[in-house]
């Protein structure tokens, strides 16, 4: 069966990195970002046969469509890592409103809508793996980070329950927690580790 790797925010940082190490281990990936530009320019880093494709996670027809593309193109989605993530740092008092909907629709609905449609083939294939992308502000929280932390740390309360509903189908659920990472940040050895783990 075709190794396909589905990479949601995989233009830049955590997602870029683990594009790298999953083209590495011989799957052909979709790159998902918001500007198609630049999904394109990492997926032509990696040689090969890869795709680059434009959506935005927190629209549910934007996810389908792009699942729906990725099949056509590659195949059924096998693996699905969800790196993509915003972050508008503020204090609570000064947060607008329209800035905790857009980080909480991203960084927490956007893992939830990704896995619901990919989920849908993994359980007739009986098999899959999925990795969503929290942080250690989502286990311990950070001043001026309140939204942020509950967007990540409700990333990992939904993969813990995720993976209990989806065992019996033969499909892992995990989660990695990274630290603060730099603007140019390219490897991670622990990020990295723990998703060649959770992808054999």
């Amino acid at each position: 069966m075709d190794k396909v790797c589905a990479v949601f925010g995989g233009s830049r940082g955590i997602g870029r990195a683990v594009a790298q190490l999953m083209a590495q281990k011989g799957y052909r990936l979709a790159i998902i970002a918001r500007n198609l530009e630049v999904a394109k320019a990492a997926a032509g880093e990696l040689g090969g046969d890869h795709l680059a494709l434009s959506c935005d996670v927190a629209k549910e027809r934007d996810v389908q469509n792009t699942f729906e593309e990725m099949e056509k193109n590659l195949g059924r989605v096998n693996f699905l890592v969800n790196a993509a993530g915003i972050n508008r740092d503020s204090l609570l008092v000064r947060t607008k409103t329209e800035d905790m909907i857009s980080q909480l629709h991203t960084n927490l609905l956007g893992s939830m809508l990704t896995c619901k449609v990919a989920l849908k083939t993994m359980i007739q294939q009986q098999r899959g793996s999925i990795v969503n992308v929290g942080s250690i502000i989502g286990l311990k929280g950070n001043s001026g980070q309140s939204v942020y932390s509950a967007g990540k740390g409700g990333v990992v309360g939904f993969s813990r329950a995720l993976a209990k509903e989806v065992a019996r189908k033969k499909i892992r659920v995990n989660v990695v927690a990274p630290g603060p990472i730099e603007q140019r940040w390219t490897k991670s050895s622990y990020v990295l580790t723990s998703l060649g783990q959770c992808c054999e």
